[in-house]
């Protein structure tokens, strides 16, 4: 802890110039043309627990638990000295043509927790390149088993897949893709699994077989013999929590199956704990998929890891073909890296001990908390599962229309949040939590409290300004 303290003294000392330095150097994520290279953002000092400390010394709630990622809290004394043990026994070895112990054991340990026959890991550095992978391994396996037309992929509408090329491509919500290429020649998109988007007067029964109707009928239209997967969010995370309704999955995965369609799911947030489970897939959902993505929660933030988990069936597939000769020429740097490979074991153990059960037993009370924000005019609904949850605001609650309300509503709330003590994700008219699988009843009131009154302090702005009557 002295270390820490000491740390954080030279960190303070240098916080004016870090801003400085952000301006003229540092490129940030998302920006916007107006600002690129010119930005800095809220400087961040401290973690301890679900807590972070901004440069101004305010202690603030990490209400998107970074980003979706520190699952175990922030400050885990035990994470940190497996990094320095490993990076003391061993640092990093090239993939290529060697491995190490850590890499192996955690393919094991995560192969025990898939459901299904998945049974094989391909480790990447994030979610980003663990869909990339994945995408990938389903050309070559379609390659090697002679179908080269098999290529065309599924996603939907409200879908976040990664900041790649081919990841990208995938994405589907709104403002993600208004000024940036994609493969767009090799995806195609269907309807958004959101209930609260439904047309109106169509009951949730309804809207999900138009869901799996349009599904099935796309394929058809298409043709199974060029569509070689979908890929799918189990809740779609950034695209606002959308839960989807209750046996859709199962149908589409069946619809996958039928024609011979791998079913990609990506649990880059939704795997290792923000629903209770390692994954999200088998034991919320009821479905096998041929793959799986992971990242984020698999170290909790404090390396960068993700990986691909890919079925049986598909490896002893293409061992069988007539093209044994024929390579995978997929790799990165730092795939299977023996620290971040070390620290998700001990993560793994810190979820299987306790945390995966707190989950659990705190999710229902997160989740009741959160709706009764409901009760605010401004609020059209709070939606969520396990330690993910959505407040979207709109202009009226009878059109559920957002367009009508400040584009950067969602901003403004965070705005009063944070100087509330409370860190909020803001989507557009909607605010994101998922915060540390470690929080306690008491920090769930602190946190509901606090988003109450910034939504409140919200509703008074925008009926002073005249955007809003409410």
């Amino acid at each position: 802890m002295a270390a820490a303290r000491d740390l954080r003294a030279i960190e303070m000392a240098g916080d004016d110039d870090a801003v400085e330095l952000a301006k003229r150097h540092l490129v940030q994520p998302w920006p916007y043309a107006g600002s690129v290279g010119n930005e800095a953002r809220a400087l961040i000092g401290e973690g301890d627990g679900i807590y972070i400390t901004d440069v101004t010394g305010k202690r603030l709630i990490d209400g998107p638990a970074g980003m979706w990622c520190i699952n175990v809290g922030h400050r885990r004394e035990e994470l940190a000295k497996v990094m320095y043990d490993q990076a003391m026994m061993l640092s990093y070895n090239t993939p290529w043509y060697t491995m190490n112990a850590p890499s192996a054991e955690l393919a094991k340990r995560i192969a025990d927790h898939a459901p299904g026959d998945l049974s094989h890991t391909f480790f990447t550095t994030g979610g980003s390149s663990a869909v990339e992978t994945a995408l990938r391994f389903m050309q070559f396996y379609n390659n090697v088993r002679g179908r080269p037309e098999k290529k065309l992929i599924l996603s939907r509408g409200g879908a976040y897949h990664g900041s790649t090329y081919l990841s990208a491509s995938l994405n589907g919500r709104p403002r993600d893709r208004d000024w940036m290429d994609g493969a767009d020649d090799l995806v195609v998109k269907l309807s958004s699994p959101d209930p609260f988007r439904r047309l109106k007067g169509i009951d949730i029964a309804a809207f999900t077989d138009f869901l799996v109707d349009q599904f099935r009928d796309t394929v058809a239209r298409v043709g199974p013999e060029k569509i070689g997967a979908f890929v799918g969010e189990p809740v779609q995370a950034s695209g606002g929590v959308v839960v989807p309704p209750d046996g859709y999955l199962k149908r589409i995965r069946e619809i996958c199956r039928d024609n011979d369609i791998l079913y990609i799911s990506d649990e880059v947030v939704t795997g290792f704990g923000r629903l209770g489970h390692v994954f999200a897939s088998g034991d919320v959902f009821g479905i096998d998929p041929d793959m799986i993505t992971f990242a984020k929660g698999v170290t909790s933030g404090y390396f960068p890891l993700g990986g691909v988990i890919i079925s049986e069936r598909l490896l002893q597939e293409m061992r069988r073909s007539n093209h044994p000769d024929a390579l995978f020429g997929h790799g990165l740097t730092y795939t299977s890296h023996p620290i971040g490979c070390a620290v998700a074991l001990k993560n793994l153990d810190i979820l299987e001990d306790s945390v995966l059960a707190h989950t659990r037993e705190v999710a229902p009370y997160f989740q009741a908390r959160l709706k009764t924000l409901e009760e605010l005019p401004l609020v059209g609904e709070v939606r969520g599962m396990g330690l993910m949850g959505c407040v979207e605001c709109v202009a009226d609650r009878e059109s559920k229309d957002p367009l009508q309300l400040d584009k950067d509503v969602g901003k403004r709330i965070d705005a009063h949040c944070h100087e509330l003590g409370l860190l909020v994700r803001p989507l557009i008219n909607m605010c994101v939590m998922s915060p540390p699988l470690i929080i306690t009843r008491a920090q769930i009131d602190d946190m509901v409290a606090i988003l109450r009154e910034g939504i409140s302090r919200t509703m008074d702005d925008l009926r002073k300004e005249g955007v809003w009557q409410g």
